[in-house]
């Protein structure tokens, strides 16, 4: 009798369950034998990342979560997305954002989900405090974006040309006698005097030499214009490239173009100052330069980030739990090794430098030398978070505009003016 009304109670339990299955009204399928809603999450991309990979890695699993991803390149990303979240509808479940977008994001706060109310507090301890801290608002309390990779700089310099020069080539060489803007000018000096080369490649590389490590720069949290306040950074950045460009130490290249990417495969110019993610482009697009150059941490002045990333979750969402589940994993510490080496995507969490895989990982390209150690000894050396503002691009291009007028003979100063002039209407619109 007993069995029997035990029978009787399984029974009726699975009907019960059967039926609430069949009166759910939400269009959501169930999984048999676990209960777990099937839920698909769409996912922006933009640039080279591994996470279509590891988002199949995930659905592994957690088979009742798929996850859609859409590439796209920088900016057309970034502005679908402000476009579909002005519009209120469009946006993804999960999308990631751009560093020097970042604060263009931050003033649609309402339009994201803070991710401080899903959980990240408990995970805050695993990444640098500047990566996190940049990605919260100015009170501190809400959290737009999980960290993933950063841009630590470094010098990138070629072996052959400072062997000419009569430069040291070993990085710990290197590094001693490079410690300060003072003596990265002397060091140009001497390549220039000697081989005939530039020791840059162009204004805006030298200009970001002072202007990256830079607390503040061209905007306040009020979004006014503070570049000609005394002491500003820009200006002194500004006036450090027209120093170098004067001694005849910067090169007229501009930033990815072919010109640029033959003078780093032939060895046109002696230097770099460049992010951690510049490694990885190298290695796959100047096949001829492979072997003539290394890296060496950069004087404490220029000590900056230049580029990386967060991962958010719009307020559009109906599925912000399961999205942060999986975001939570993708920035995890570990798939955070698996993309730096898929990929290049240097970690923001600081766990990782010690991992083997990490600190073995030596570069062929760069003759064996283990870079990553360079830029994780830089990613730490970064002060504190970055305020850009949500205008920054706009006012940013304005400056380079002026040096770039500067190196074709234009006055410095009549130069810098000008800029300032249209950085002013840059704002006021």
């Amino acid at each position: 009798m007993n069995n029997m009304k035990k029978w009787l109670m399984v029974g009726l339990i699975s009907v019960i369950a059967l039926a609430m299955s069949a009166c759910n009204g939400d269009g959501n399928e169930t999984t048999i034998g676990d209960s777990e809603e099937q839920v698909e999450l769409t996912f922006w991309v933009f640039g080279a990342t591994n996470y279509e990979e590891l988002s199949e890695v995930y659905k592994e699993v957690n088979p009742n979560v798929t996850i859609k991803v859409r590439a796209a390149e920088t900016a057309e990303h970034h502005d679908a997305l402000f476009t579909a979240l002005s519009a209120g509808s469009g946006a993804p479940d999960i999308a990631m954002l751009e560093i020097d977008q970042l604060d263009r994001f931050k003033v649609a706060q309402d339009r994201f989900t803070n991710l401080y109310d899903l959980g990240a507090k408990d995970i805050e301890d695993l990444y640098l405090d500047w990566k996190w801290s940049t990605g919260e608002n100015d009170s501190g309390d809400f959290l737009i974006g999980l960290p993933t990779d950063i841009g630590p700089k470094a010098l990138y310099y070629r072996t052959d040309v400072f062997e000419e020069a009569g430069l040291p080539t070993e990085p710990a060489e290197v590094e001693a006698l490079i410690s300060t803007p003072d003596a990265f000018k002397e060091a140009g000096l001497q390549v220039k005097e000697t081989t005939g080369l530039p020791f840059v490649d162009s204004m805006e590389m030298a200009f970001r030499a002072l202007l990256d490590p830079a607390i503040e720069t061209y905007l306040n949290p009020e979004g006014e214009l503070i570049i000609e306040q005394e002491g500003n950074a820009v200006k002194e950045a500004y006036d450090y490239a027209v120093e170098l460009n004067d001694a005849g130490l910067v090169g007229n290249y501009t930033l990815w173009s072919a010109e640029w990417t033959n003078a780093v495969n032939k060895g046109d110019f002696a230097a770099q100052l460049g992010a951690g993610w510049l490694k990885g482009w190298m290695e796959g697009n100047a096949p001829e330069a492979s072997g003539h150059f290394k890296v060496a941490t950069l004087p404490t002045e220029f000590a900056a980030n230049w580029g990386g990333s967060y991962i958010s979750i719009p307020s559009e969402t109906k599925h912000s739990q399961e999205a942060y589940d999986f975001i939570e994993w993708l920035v995890s510490p570990d798939n955070q090794l698996v993309s730096f080496k898929s990929h290049g995507l240097f970690p923001s969490a600081p766990s990782v430098y010690e991992m083997d895989e990490f600190t073995a990982s030596e570069d062929a390209f760069f003759g064996g030398q283990v870079t990553s150690e360079v830029f994780a000894k830089a990613a730490q050396d970064i002060e504190g978070a970055v305020y850009k503002g949500e205008k920054y691009f706009p006012v940013h291009q304005n400056i380079i505009d002026a040096l770039d007028n500067v190196q074709n003979g234009g006055d410095p100063e009549e130069e810098w003016a000008a800029a300032v002039k249209r950085a002013q209407d840059v704002i006021s619109r």
